[in-house]
């Protein structure tokens, strides 16, 4: 069985599910209607603290996008998002697309509710037709109003993300990200005592790659065994212990909170250590194998056509 125990005691997280007006690729056509979802469940979660009926957290962590405009172009932004940080009294993982030296970034920012924005991570892994278009110049000549699918390209990170929230360091494995193994393992080896996985599945409205990407996510945490927390604008929210149990769910379409005292572990496992070597190792002895086997067969029949 996996171990799932804490080995660097506990935290209590809080997974934001703010909710998105509408479905599909114009989740956010309605200013600042995204951020505002998500200020509003937190100050909910805030009130419920205040009032004794929900334990306060050590961290809070919203989804992907869930400031759908940049909080530091943007002052009406920042000042909500402060307001949400200084209202639960904890840091806050916000999702934002941010724009910096004409360049556009997928990135989470780590709010103080003291300081405000002290650290970010910039998504390294992006998206083909989501976050920037393939052959952009071909795909133009053939048909320009399919460039609009994707109007500016995503820039990407180059340096994992771990941030420091009260003393716990929280890996940043954003969406898409997920589904590779070298994006998710070196967030470990950086320093990462539990993982989130930020999501906007408003794009996917109710097809399975929701409940897809919950899949992989079950898969990482038993792969490095850590928690992950899985934040996301419209749903499936989930909390899933480091033996790949999932013990707190929200649903699709609807604003939800989920808290929970999460265990927080910082050993390695032979996924974390090898990495992708023992899935070359048996490439290798296959090639090696069939290699072996076509030099025998050649031999073979060498030998019974000079008989």
């Amino acid at each position: 069985a996996v171990d799932a125990g804490a080995e660097d005691g506990t935290a209590t997280v809080a997974v934001i599910q703010g909710n998105v007006p509408r479905l599909g690729l114009d989740f956010n056509a309605q200013r600042r209607a995204v951020l505002d979802y998500h200020v509003r469940e937190t100050e909910r979660l805030a009130e419920r603290i205040d009032a004794g009926e929900a334990e306060r957290p050590d961290l809070v962590l919203w989804p992907e996008n869930s400031s759908d405009i940049d909080p530091f172009a943007n002052a009406d932004a920042a000042e909500v998002i402060d307001r949400a940080a200084k209202a639960v009294g904890v840091p806050i993982a916000v999702g934002g697309v941010v724009e910096r030296d004409g360049k556009v970034y997928n990135e989470q920012i780590l709010w103080d509710p003291e300081k405000g924005p002290v650290d970010t991570y910039d998504k390294r892994q992006t998206q083909p037709f989501g976050e920037y278009l393939p052959l952009r110049p071909v795909i133009g000549a053939i048909n320009e109003t399919w460039t609009s699918m994707v109007r500016r390209d995503f820039s990407r990170g180059d340096t994992p993300g771990v941030f420091r929230m009260n003393g716990t360091g929280v890996g940043l494995v954003t969406c898409y990200e997920a589904a590779f193994d070298w994006a998710v393992r070196d967030t470990v080896q950086a320093g990462a005592q539990l993982l989130s996985v930020p999501s906007n599945n408003a794009t996917f409205g109710r097809s399975e790659m929701t409940y897809q990407q919950l899949a992989m996510s079950r898969v990482r945490a038993v792969e490095h065994g850590r928690t992950v927390t899985v934040p996301v604008t419209s749903g499936v929210s989930a909390i899933i212990l480091p033996d790949g149990r999932v013990t707190a769910r929200t649903g699709m379409f609807v604003p939800g909170t989920l808290v929970q005292q999460v265990p927080l572990r910082s050993s390695s496992t032979p996924a974390t250590t090898l990495g992708t070597l023992p899935e070359w190792a048996l490439v290798a002895l296959a090639v090696a194998g069939g290699t072996w086997g076509a030099v025998r067969t050649v031999s073979a029949r060498r030998a019974g056509t000079d008989r």
